[in-house]
């Protein structure tokens, strides 16, 4: 059973030891370039940003060189409290170890549509929603998801990146509406994880079943991939 009226995709997350490297592997996967974006001064990390057709967009994201020393200066600080793990994972080792190996497509955030509230939803179902902090950057003001430990968000358990953030955006502003054409679409989003049945009836709780396609790894290893449509033809993200 659905809670909530159909969510709908926000954007799509390659992440990357370091921001040069993730536009280098987004310009070869899809012939375009990325536009920038800003700091996430609360997370530690920077991003860039690329357009899709029909109000989505894809999120190059990295930590941020200047936020690490200054987190580290800040930590070393007599009677400092230490800073909350970043988001997506980028402070597990873990996740620094599969970077090294190169940037690839991480994560995924659907957008929650008012009338409902993501911070009245969260609310009301703890145990399958990750709590939600308010995040600001010029004009734009929006809430979203994140794990207290930093890790990707999950359900019962399960996710490694599957199952997606949340966000809600609190201005009628929204990065995609800012970014210049780049003439991509996306066609298709897939992913297969070993418990592919428990998310998918994840998704359909959220209202996000309809967004991705969802398949058992056989492997055991959880992958997510876009098709994405260019101006050259179609292109796979992974």
């Amino acid at each position: 059973m659905t809670t909530a009226s159909a969510l709908e995709l926000d954007h799509l997350v390659v992440a990357a030891r370091s921001l040069e490297e993730g536009e280098r592997f987004v310009s070869d996967a899809l012939g375009v370039e990325s536009a920038p974006g800003g700091t996430h001064v609360a997370m530690g990390t920077h991003n860039r940003l690329v357009a899709f057709w029909g109000g989505a967009y894809l999120e190059i994201i990295a930590i941020d060189p200047q936020a690490e020393r200054e987190r580290t200066a800040n930590a070393a600080g007599a009677g400092a409290a230490a800073p909350r793990p970043r988001w997506f994972a980028l402070d597990d080792s873990a996740m620094r170890e599969r970077l090294e190996r190169g940037p690839y497509l991480a994560h995924w955030a659907v957008r929650v549509l008012r009338p409902k509230d993501l911070g009245r939803w969260q609310s009301q179902y703890p145990s399958r929603i990750a709590p939600v902090i308010p995040m600001a950057r010029g004009e734009l003001t929006w809430r979203l998801t994140v794990p207290e430990n930093g890790s990707f968000p999950s359900w019962d358990g399960a996710g490694e990146g599957v199952v997606p953030t949340l966000i809600q955006w609190d201005t009628s502003a929204h990065p995609s509406t800012r970014l210049p054409a780049t003439g991509l679409a996306l066609k298709r989003l897939k992913a297969s994880h070993p418990r592919a049945d428990d998310i998918r009836a994840h998704l359909r709780w959220l209202g996000a079943e309809h967004l991705i396609e969802l398949e058992t790894a056989t492997d055991g290893a959880p992958l997510l991939m876009a098709e994405i449509e260019t101006p050259s033809g179609v292109r796979t993200l992974a």
